[in-house]
C-alpha cells in the first residue's frame, strides 16, 4: 500500500467483476460503493449491485462504513427501479449459490409476470434483451439517478 493509499483504495483497485456476472449483464453505472447491472432477461426489470471491494462473499464480510453504504444503495436502486417501472412488488435477494461474489439482486416484479408469485431465480430460460431496449432502460435509468 502506497503512503496515500487507503486499505479501501486498494481493494477497489484488486476488485474484478466475476466473469460470469459480466457475461449475463449490461453496465449501467457505478453509484459509488456498487457497480450496478442490469441482467439481461427481458422477463423482469432485474438489476444488480455489485459491491467494488475485492474478496467480498457474504454482507457481514463488508466493514460497517460498507454495510451502510450497501443498505443505502439498495433503497436508492430500489426506490427508482420501483419509480420506472411503476412495479407491484420489489424483490431484494443476495444468493451467491452460483456465484460468490457478494452481489445484491433488485427484481421488479408485477401480479401475473413470469412465475408470479413464485421467484425468479431458475425459472424457464432467459430472454436476452434486444440492444436497443437494452440501451433505452440503461439511459432511463441513468436519467432517473
Amino acid at each position: 500500500m502506497g503512503i496515500m493509499e487507503t486499505p479501501h483504495m486498494a481493494e477497489r483497485a484488486a476488485y474484478s467483476l466475476d466473469p460470469r456476472l459480466a457475461a449475463d449483464t449490461h453496465p449501467v453505472l457505478s453509484i459509488g460503493l456498487c457497480t450496478l447491472l442490469l441482467k439481461d432477461d427481458s422477463r423482469w426489470p432485474w438489476l444488480i449491485l455489485v459491491p467494488q471491494r475485492a474478496n467480498m462473499r457474504e454482507v457481514h464480510d463488508l466493514t460497517p462504513l460498507d454495510q451502510a453504504m450497501l443498505s443505502f444503495e439498495t433503497t436508492l436502486v430500489s426506490e427508482m427501479l420501483a419509480r420506472l417501472t411503476g412495479c407491484h412488488k420489489i424483490n431484494t435477494g443476495a444468493l451467491g449459490n452460483v456465484v460468490e461474489q457478494l452481489h445484491i439482486h433488485v427484481v421488479a416484479r408485477n401480479i401475473g409476470d413470469a412465475n408470479w408469485p413464485g421467484p425468479v431465480w431458475g425459472h424457464g430460460a432467459s430472454r436476452p434483451y434486444a440492444p436497443d431496449a437494452a440501451q433505452g432502460l440503461i439511459s432511463r435509468m441513468r436519467q432517473a439517478f
